[in-house]
Formats: C-alpha cells, structure tokens, sequence
C-alpha cells in the first residue's frame, strides 16, 4: 500500500448505478454516451455505504473545460485535495476482483477517513488505481 496527494480538489461529474454491483456497468456505459471519451479526462468509480449499509456507486468523469458538463445536469462530487492511501490493479478487466482485494485492504488500515469514498481512478486501459482518503 501507498499513499499519493492530490494537490488540488477534482470536480467528478457522475452517474449513479441502479444497485451494486449489478448496475455499475450501466452507469459507466450511461457516462460515456454522455460524455466522450477523450484522452486526457479522468474516468472514476465511486463507491461508499449509505446509512443502511447499502454500497452506492457512481461512474464519474472530470470536465476538460469549467462548465462544458453543466448540460447534462449530472450530479457532482468533489474528491478533495489530501492525501490517499491507494493500491494499483494491473490489467484490471483481467481481473476485477482484485479491485475488491484492494479496498478490503485500505478500508482496513486505521488511517482511512471514515466520510470518504472507495475511489477506482482509471489511468489507462489496464490500469485501475485503488483509492482511500486518509484521515
């Protein structure tokens, strides 16, 4: 496990999935019909347990532009600027479970902020990194 910063808050543009894990691929091919996909967005998953425990999930994006999003009236997240313990996943459509093994991780090292979220930031095709907020 490592940790990174993020020196600036991110503006993440989402869609919600109907459920978990069922609905998360929806949401990510809702997002990119939307929104097209160029080379120097930033693609998200985020995900976190309401009051009853249920995971919701989001497929986000950033803008490339301050308001080229607004038409679409998607919901906004603010990832805020900090530090992040995170764990990368190579070839992760190879293997998605090892983004679950990732968060069981993190989620259990005491340093993760309790009101954040579990963040998958994709940075390429094959390369999904593992994000926690730290406290």
């Amino acid at each position: 496990m490592k940790t990174t910063t993020l020196t600036e808050d991110m503006l993440v543009h989402c869609v919600t999935a109907s459920s978990f894990p069922e609905g998360v691929r929806q949401a990510h091919e809702t997002l990119h019909a939307l929104v097209p996909n160029v080379d120097r967005r930033n693609y998200f998953g985020l995900s976190r347990r309401d009051e009853k425990g249920i995971i919701l999930y989001k497929a986000g994006v950033t803008a490339l532009d301050k308001g080229e999003l607004d038409r679409f009236q998607l919901e906004t997240i603010c990832l805020a600027k900090g530090d992040y313990l995170y764990i990368d996943v190579p070839d992760f459509m190879k293997n998605r479970p090892g983004i679950g093994q990732a968060f069981e991780q993190l989620i259990a090292d005491e340093r993760m902020a309790a009101d954040g979220f579990c963040i998958e930031w994709y940075l390429s095709l094959g390369l999904c990194r593992c994000m926690v907020r730290m406290k």
